[in-house]
């Protein structure tokens, strides 16, 4: 298990990617929008550290209901596992809560499941598995 990449809610994707590449030269590497989430994301290099930003689709969802409570700011931590439905039997055997049952789709083809903050230490926790190839 590593740290995959940081998530961060923004108000303003596009405004975000202008202060992540202006200011820091990070480079968009891949774009998505996840109606099923009801969000929008870029996943941005920032010399070799993912930087995953999320704006709400609307006034519906997670990352909405994230930005009125906390406004703008990271979101979460992901960390890339090579198997999430065994992973997530491991975190509950280890007593942490699940916001996600069973593995999910997220973007790219990648399977997701969330962690509930309450458990970690106050951060929300997603595990997150590589598409298969091939």
């Amino acid at each position: 298990m590593h740290l995959d990449h940081v998530g961060v809610a923004v108000t303003d994707l596009e405004a975000a990617i202008r202060f992540y590449g202006e200011t820091l030269g990070a480079v968009v590497t891949e774009r998505y929008e996840l109606a099923h989430d009801r969000v929008r994301v870029a996943f941005l290099d920032a010399g070799g550290a993912l930087i995953e930003l999320l704006q709400p689709l609307g006034d519906e969802g997670p990352v909405f209901r994230f930005l009125q409570r906390r406004g703008e700011g990271v979101h979460h931590l992901a960390f890339l596992v090579p198997d999430l439905a065994q992973a997530l039997v491991d975190a509950r055997v280890h007593g942490q809560r699940l916001i996600d049952e069973r593995p999910r789709p997220g973007a790219g083809g990648r399977l997701i499941a969330f962690l509930h903050p309450v458990t970690s230490h106050g951060v929300l926790i997603e595990l997150v598995q590589a598409p298969q190839v091939g």
